[in-house]
């Protein structure tokens, strides 16, 4: 009997835990041909999320869960649940419902017909201000034209995954991670299932602008140099720009004379080529920080404990 993991990042979702479990345990029940395990990951939650989790343990076997050491982030927790898992295929899902459990039937036909990444594009994004939605299409538009694999928009972590998918992104072990470039930069067969996105059925949204603008500049700098041939080719072009009106200042002194005049101008040349300069270098300085980060080689996450047992490591899959 193949057994099916199904991965619920947590942070701060102790209201939203209560209205999840029961869809999953209904999800399961209906689907006795297959073995489940529901894999919980704590990030670092400051609500009443692992008492939650312990509970749910408590009542039902299937349950699992990790407790990360502090807050790491989404796609640290993801990482957590891609080394503990234990299934054949492993679902991704948000625990505020506003992916649809009811759908994971459908992953799981197409996963039995030979596809290894089954992911859920959204026909409608729910409640989402104007602005973060294009802003969304925005960043999938850039990331989509400088990179050289498909980055699917409209598409999050919503997903089920092969084990193979599963292995291939637990040898990626980057710190600067945006595990929806990793999903398409590790190929395997594909298919598209479109849900309609809810809204959140508790809670509130860990995610701000900032995060998510934090997130934008991860997937851009993590998969594509775009943005430094875009600085050497601006650098070339003003450097031109500015020989050319070198000689036209020099030959233009040489025979109609230059009284003193000018500065307006000047200060404009200035301030724009230290602009261009100062931009150039901050492009620099995101690769760099990057590069620093990975060197210190530190563990993307740290375990205080799983299913109450403090400093167990993952199981050896695959």
């Amino acid at each position: 009997m193949k057994k099916i993991s199904v991965l619920i990042p947590c942070h701060n979702e102790e209201k939203s835990l209560p209205l999840l479990y029961p869809e999953l345990v209904k999800l399961m029940d209906g689907d006795t041909s297959h073995e489940w395990e529901l894999m919980f990951v704590n990030d670092g939650s400051t609500d009443g999320t692992l008492d939650a989790l312990k509970q749910l343990r408590q009542q039902d076997a299937r349950v699992n869960y990790v407790d990360l050491s502090r807050n790491f982030g989404k796609e640290a927790a993801m990482l957590a649940g891609f080394d503990y898992v234990t299934g054949d295929c492993m679902v991704i899902i948000d625990a505020d419902l506003q992916d649809p459990p009811e759908l994971i039937p459908e992953m799981v036909k197409w996963w039995e017909q030979g596809y290894e990444d089954v992911y859920a594009r959204r026909k409608s994004r729910g409640r989402e201000s104007w602005l973060r939605k294009r802003l969304s299409l925005l960043f999938y538009r850039i990331l989509q034209s400088s990179s050289r694999f498909d980055v699917l928009p409209n598409v999050g972590d919503f997903r089920l995954l092969d084990r193979s998918c599963i292995n291939a992104l637990r040898q990626l072990r980057e710190s600067e991670r945006y595990t929806k470039g990793m999903f398409g930069w590790i190929g395997f067969r594909k298919k598209e299932v479109e849900f309609d996105r809810g809204d959140r059925v508790a809670g509130t949204s860990s995610w701000n602008f900032k995060q998510l603008f934090s997130l934008a500049i991860d997937g851009i700098t993590s998969f594509t140099n775009v943005p430094l041939r875009i600085s050497t080719f601006v650098g070339f072009v003003v450097s031109m720009l500015a020989f050319i009106y070198m000689i036209y200042v020099f030959f233009k002194a040489l025979i109609w004379g230059d009284p003193v005049q000018g500065y307006p101008t000047l200060v404009i040349l200035i301030l724009f080529l230290g602009g261009i300069q100062l931009l150039s270098l901050g492009v620099i300085g995101e690769y760099i920080g990057r590069i620093y980060n990975e060197t210190k080689n530190r563990p993307d996450y740290i375990v205080r404990e799983f299913n109450g047992d403090k400093g167990r490591q993952p199981a050896k899959n695959g």
